[in-house]
């Protein structure tokens, strides 16, 4: 057996922490690199918890059982026992963990596609923060080159928990009357999710289950999808269809006439049917958030769920209810809140069902979640994103005209417009005169090119994504 070294592994792996985990192509997931992750992580929490049991879960891509398995046998070298949960969604995994007390990896890329995949860890309080990101990744620990891998038993606690976790706040199936869709496809979440919902009172009707892994995007939902979406709807003639990314932490709810809600206006939503008082959200979220009036103070973070997080400490010295969501439509519960006289936990990482829970129950007094969503809106947004675009051309971009945001304009096609305020909070984010605004971003999980845009109506803000997109390749450096 050869002794490595965790960081001298890492170093060379190419594997980098993105927005929300560590991530990669799968052959950059050796054996040996999964162990170097696993052990690091561990041993980087040591100083702060005593443990002798790390939680794992995975979710459907092909790859992820194998990488599973190899951080099992890497945690056995240093004398831990391991709780292998099966395929689950994330919230379940950091839920299960959390309530025992003790640290858990999830084995999964999210949406990016099944040639990629990747690690997201959770401390026995919650997710690691940039600090403990580092902290793994200069950590320098000892362990022997992984050989065979053992198979793993499954423990179906997690998901039961997850479950029951909602199950627990309504006495009665407050769902009753309603006709709910559930786009399955290979989500970690799609056995739960229709017994679940069957169990509020809704008639479910579960549709397009794939066997093999489909990269959903919750933030730049394909054309196809948003088809299927309409047809559906048309034909079946939901209240609203629920469906998930791949590791089942982001929603994708569309309302009764098979349109996609905005993950950003899910949030705002959910936080006022929660009766949140403050919200930490990032800079890419729509300012309706903030015209809502609904909240008595909101925070604007860097994109991702670490810094949304970070943020819940300071708010929570302030407020009594605190909550996050991303414009991908993750929601992040940051206090303990009590729904119809029941106690709900709080739960600080992206969850999906929470805030299809709450959309749902807020249409119990009859309106529709169009109607909801009309309600709320008063800008408009819009996001998509350039495809195998090299992070390291995205950031240049960025950094050449920040400060010259005009020229930037001018190649993106722009006339007569003039910029009133930039911020580089996270990436490069203009608001125009007339008041679009248009946020490029290099994506932190792959080589990606991100764009959002704010307008006075939907139509405005597909325009200038598909505008911004059109031309950005051509955009001198």
């Amino acid at each position: 057996m050869t002794t490595l070294q965790t960081n001298s592994i890492l170093a060379d792996s190419g594997v980098a922490f993105g927005t929300s985990g560590a991530r990669g192509l799968v052959e950059q997931f050796t054996p040996d690199v999964c162990g170097a992750f696993a052990i690091a992580f561990v041993e980087a929490l040591k100083p702060e918890f005593e443990f002798d049991t790390v939680a794992i879960a995975i979710d459907n891509r092909p790859s992820s059982y194998a990488m599973a398995k190899a951080c099992a046998a890497a945690l056995k070298q240093k004398g831990l026992n391991t709780i292998y949960f099966g395929v689950v969604p994330t919230p379940a995994l950091a839920y299960a963990a959390m309530e025992r007390k003790i640290p858990s990896i999830m084995v999964t890329g999210s949406h990016i596609p099944f040639d990629r995949n990747g690690l997201k860890f959770y401390r026995p309080d919650g997710e690691i923060t940039k600090a403990d990101e580092q902290s793994i990744l200069g950590l320098s620990a000892a362990f022997e080159s992984l050989g065979e891998l053992g198979e793993l038993t499954t423990h179906g606690e997690a998901a039961q928990e997850y479950v029951d976790r909602y199950l627990s706040l309504f006495d009665t199936p407050f769902l009753e009357g309603k006709h709910i869709g559930i786009y399955e496809h290979s989500s970690a979440g799609r056995d739960l999710y229709q017994p679940m919902f069957e169990k509020l009172g809704a008639q479910v009707t579960p549709l397009e289950r794939s066997d093999e892994f489909v990269p959903i995007d919750t933030e730049a939902v394909s054309e196809e999808d948003q088809q299927k979406a309409r047809d559906w709807s048309a034909q079946y003639g939901f209240d609203a269809i629920f469906s998930t990314d791949g590791d089942g932490d982001r929603p994708l709810i569309s309302d009764e006439k098979g349109v996609w809600l905005r993950g950003d206006i899910l949030g705002l939503l959910c936080a006022k049917q929660l009766g949140a008082e403050a919200l930490a959200i990032p800079v890419s979220c729509n300012s309706s958030v903030e015209s809502s009036g609904a909240f008595k103070h909101v925070e604007r973070t860097r994109i991702g769920s670490p810094y949304v997080i970070a943020e819940f400490e300071k708010l929570s010295q302030k407020f009594s209810s605190v909550a996050g969501f991303e414009a991908n439509g993750g929601f992040l519960l940051g206090s303990d809140t009590e729904i119809d006289g029941k106690s709900l936990k709080a739960l600080p990482t992206r969850d999906a069902v929470l805030p299809a829970i709450m959309l749902l129950s807020a249409t119990a007094g009859g309106e529709t979640v169009s109607e909801l969503v009309d309600e709320c809106t008063v800008r408009f947004s819009a996001s998509d994103r350039i495809k195998n675009f090299a992070t390291e051309k995205s950031k240049l971009i960025i950094r050449t005209y920040t400060g010259n945001e005009a020229e930037l304009l001018s190649q993106l096609g722009f006339e007569g417009v003039t910029v009133e305020h930039s911020d580089t909070t996270d990436g490069l984010r203009m608001t125009l005169s007339g008041g679009d605004v248009v946020h490029l971003r290099p994506s932190g999980n792959a080589p990606e090119l991100r764009c959002y845009a704010e307008a006075v109506s939907q139509e405005r803000a597909v325009e200038l994504v598909k505008q911004v997109l059109g031309s950005v390749p051509q955009v001198k450096l």
